[in-house]
């Protein structure tokens, strides 16, 4: 499980870390910071992908993803004493993104590339630190591997054994380390990162892909964009837990049964029987809101549940009589996951909270930067940027 999430000059995450628990929810009014924190996440998981350079490129590059403000930010310009202005910068510019987990920690530190002329390039960042270690904090003495520029170490017993030496910059360390026999920490840690998932791009237009009907595949992890929801609740029914499945629909539509229905040529449709009428509503024929609703019930009651599940303002286009069973849902989905909700729904908020597992933080912005409201520096957890 994670315990913590850290992040340096990211956007208006200029210096932010975050204690986590097993029911993570995070608000605050919008513009505040809460997509950056989605975003640094994803990162970390592009990272494990190979995609980490892309993923910057398509936010239009590192110049675009930094902090924007000053490097330092004095008492007096949070006084409003003395303007807010730059001064000359004393450290590199970097981003850096880490989080740490009860098992291993991770760090990830990006900066600019040396200008080269004849390049159209110039904006995609380098790697310039990598660091896996044990536990939730980073110390020298539970370093396992360390990445610094085109050289990978690992610590094997007391000593350090040089795993590479020709990186490229613009590769993660996942990318030519993961060999379960030589770097099993990289390897574990990989396949860890790659197992997350994030659901925040449900489309529930009439012509969105969960709508559509799909070839019969086992699916026992619905795609971030839903597209295959009838597989991926057939493969509920027949492999995973379909009495929570029936119960999550009955609790949100008293008397409905879901059902997946075969539509010849080896294709399959989610339909719904609900009280009182003749026939099955195909889904094409449901609300925006009943659509969402069983998405996220595929998402959350998984075959194959992820060790961390990200879920951005689930409570889009669902009715206030649909918060209820939304939040029993992912209550129930903490047993098998860590759960991250971050939500702009008071109700949803407080019927997540009032779990003993769940912590809540409400995001806030000083001076442009992302801040946690009523979180002391005593209340921080440790963090250390090596």
């Amino acid at each position: 499980m994670l315990i913590t999430i850290a992040v340096d000059n990211y956007r208006s995450l200029q210096s932010l870390v975050m204690p986590l628990s097993r029911l993570t929810v995070v608000t605050g009014a919008n513009g505040v910071g809460k997509s950056n924190l989605y975003g640094a996440l994803r990162l970390l998981v592009n990272a494990a992908r190979g995609e980490v350079v892309a993923a910057l490129a398509r936010e239009g590059g590192m110049p675009n993803a930094l902090w924007a403000g000053p490097e330092t930010i004095s008492r007096a310009m949070e006084r409003g004493e003395v303007p807010v202005q730059g001064s000359p910068r004393q450290a590199p510019s970097r981003i850096r993104l880490g989080f740490g987990s009860e098992e291993f920690g991770y760090l990830l530190e990006l900066g600019m590339p040396t200008p080269q002329a004849q390049s159209a390039f110039n904006l995609d960042p380098v790697i310039k630190r990598e660091c896996i270690w044990h536990g939730g904090a980073w110390r020298q003495a539970s370093l396992l591997v360390d990445r610094k520029g085109p050289m990978i170490r690992r610590r094997a017993a007391r000593k350090w054994q040089v795993v590479a030496t020709d990186m490229s910059q613009h590769d993660s360390l996942f990318d030519h380390a993961g060999d379960p026999a030589s770097v099993p920490e990289v390897f574990r840690l990989r396949e860890t990162l790659r197992q997350w998932r994030f659901y925040a791009d449900f489309r529930t237009d009439i012509d969105a892909p969960a709508r559509q009907s799909i070839p019969a595949t086992r699916t026992p992890v619905l795609h971030h964009d839903g597209r295959d929801l009838a597989a991926a609740l057939q493969t509920i029914i027949e492999i995973g837990d379909h009495e929570a499945l029936a119960d999550a629909i009955d609790d949100a539509f008293p008397g409905s049964v879901l059902a997946v229905d075969s539509i010849g040529a080896g294709r399959l449709q989610a339909t719904l029987k609900q009280p009182g009428l003749l026939r099955t509503l195909g889904c094409a024929e449901w609300s925006d809101g009943t659509l969402r609703y069983v998405l996220l019930v595929a998402a959350l009651l998984t075959p194959r549940p992820p060790p961390l599940m990200v879920l951005n303002e689930p409570e889009t286009s669902l009715h206030p009589e649909l918060i209820g069973p939304l939040a029993r849902l992912i209550a129930n989905a903490t047993a098998r996951s860590q759960v991250w909700v971050i939500s702009h729904s008071s109700e949803l908020v407080r019927l997540l909270e009032s779990r003993e597992e769940c912590v809540n933080h409400v995001l806030e912005k000083s001076l442009g930067r992302t801040r946690i409201s009523g979180l002391a520096d005593l209340d921080e957890p440790v963090w250390r940027w090596s």
